[in-house]
């Protein structure tokens, strides 16, 4: 598989503070990449420099086999990357599919599957809601919306930072429905996550990252056989 992401050797900072430390990795075209670590090991860090919200001081990013580093932002968003954030930042005073309608703008020019339509296949919960505001539905519900705001403009390559964060068993069940219904139209995906058993249903691959730093990289399969590597990197 070709690769269509490429960190090489990114060194970010916040203010002074040395964040990530020659981080590399690369996400195959059609695959789903977990990036595991516990709280503070740099998952994030590193989802915002690949979006360019952090520019890193030292290294590249390659997204295509262009060089993106110190893009602006909305250019990277434009190009085909999407992230779906931590924080969710829906627009809350906006309905369901008003805030649908609102993440097209990234995909101008580009061509996809993702339209409205099939977003309310792949998330029936937000057709029902579609007429509500996104401020007003529950923290599961939000986090549909915001991958679904995110898909609707087509991304060649969909981030999910932390998507079962704060989540119910139950709708980190739903996630992970939905997760796999992507993997099966071909979605490329990169998520960060400490869900050990939800990393392991998704992943074709995992990525370690503690302090900063890559120390681990294997095949889903491999993984799952470590205990060690558990824990070592991951448990708490």
């Amino acid at each position: 598989m070709a690769d269509i992401l490429v960190t090489e050797k990114i060194n970010s900072y916040y203010g002074k503070s040395h964040i990530l430390f020659d981080v590399s990795f690369a996400v195959h075209e059609g695959e789903t990449l977990c990036l595991m670590g516990r709280n503070g090991a740099g998952k994030s860090t590193t989802f915002k420099t690949l979006v360019m919200d952090i520019v890193p001081k030292r290294g590249k990013v390659y997204f295509k086999e262009k060089d993106i580093t110190g893009m602006k932002p909305y250019k990277v968003a434009r190009l085909g990357l999407g992230l779906v954030p931590e924080d969710r930042k829906i627009f809350g005073p906006l309905t369901v599919k008003e805030n649908l309608i609102l993440g097209t703008a990234m995909g101008k020019g580009r061509k996809g599957i993702w339209n409205l339509d099939l977003v309310f296949e792949f998330f029936p919960v937000l057709k029902d809601f579609q007429s509500r505001p996104g401020g007003t539905l529950s923290g599961g519900e939000q986090q549909m919306l915001t991958i679904a705001r995110t898909l609707m403009g087509n991304p060649l390559v969909l981030l999910l930072d932390e998507p079962t964060e704060g989540l119910s068993p139950v709708m980190v069940k739903t996630l992970k429905d939905l997760v796999l219904k992507l993997k099966e139209v071909k979605t490329t995906i990169l998520l960060s996550e400490q869900n050990i058993k939800f990393a392991m249903a998704v992943s074709d691959r995992v990525a370690i990252i503690d302090k900063g730093y890559i120390r681990y990289e294997s095949d889903i399969e491999t993984f799952k056989k470590d205990d060690a590597i558990k824990k070592q990197y991951l448990a708490v």
